[in-house]
């Protein structure tokens, strides 16, 4: 019988020292390395921010297919999708922003643990909190930033996010009344406010083939 099944009411181990105790890594045989080599890729996480209607799932999802096309293992997380199961949850209040991107990256870590390109698009605005995902990725971390100006994004505003923010019936939105700290040195920026998707796609393969995160077909 564990340890943690034989304490009772009267215990006074905490939580964390109940984990730190109990909770052992298990190293699988089948390594990174070799999951990469069957995919006949690396795995890595492509992480798009930028605000609202700056076009991170359309180029996400752009970038997807033009992967697919080359026969890699993708997946893409999508910031609205994780709201109805992973995060559903968590508010859009500053801690569980936080909490929310803590959560998609330890998922994003583990996707790349299986060899598998990541695309995540995500408005993610604080800095530390993107920083503290690359912590948990490493060196297959790529910041994509689609960079497009607050009025593009709100002439677009396909579902009137913008407009309920400005009348005050979203609280801490994004651009209005929150802060988007944008990348200071991404390793991909991306013009979504003026550039073709096709344009944008193709920037983003380009960086993948230099990388030799993706191999030519």
């Amino acid at each position: 019988m564990v340890q943690v099944a034989q304490l009772g009411k009267g215990a006074d181990m905490s939580d964390n020292q109940q984990k730190s105790s109990n909770v052992v890594w298990h190293q699988s045989q089948v390594t990174t390395a070799m999951r990469e080599n069957l995919n006949g890729h690396r795995g890595a996480v492509l992480w798009f921010t930028g605000l609202s209607g700056a076009g991170k799932s359309t180029l996400a999802n752009a970038v997807e297919d033009r992967l697919y096309a080359m026969k890699a293992r993708t997946f893409v997380i999508d910031g609205d999708n994780v709201r109805h199961g992973l995060c559903a949850d968590l508010s859009f209040s500053d801690d569980d922003r936080v909490e929310n991107i803590r959560r998609v990256g330890e998922v994003a870590g583990l996707f790349v643990q299986a060899g598998v390109l990541t695309l995540t698009a995500f408005i993610s605005p604080f800095r530390a909190d993107r920083e503290k995902v690359r912590s948990i990725v490493g060196e297959n971390f790529i910041e994509v930033h689609c960079d497009t100006a607050l009025e593009v994004c709100e002439s677009r505003d396909v579902k009137g996010l913008y407009k309920k923010a400005r009348a005050g019936e979203i609280a801490e939105f994004t651009g209005i009344s929150s802060p988007y700290e944008a990348p200071e040195n991404p390793e991909i920026r991306v013009d979504t406010g003026s550039d073709d998707l096709s344009v944008c796609v193709d920037q983003v393969i380009a960086y993948l083939l230099k990388k030799s995160v993706i191999q030519h077909v």
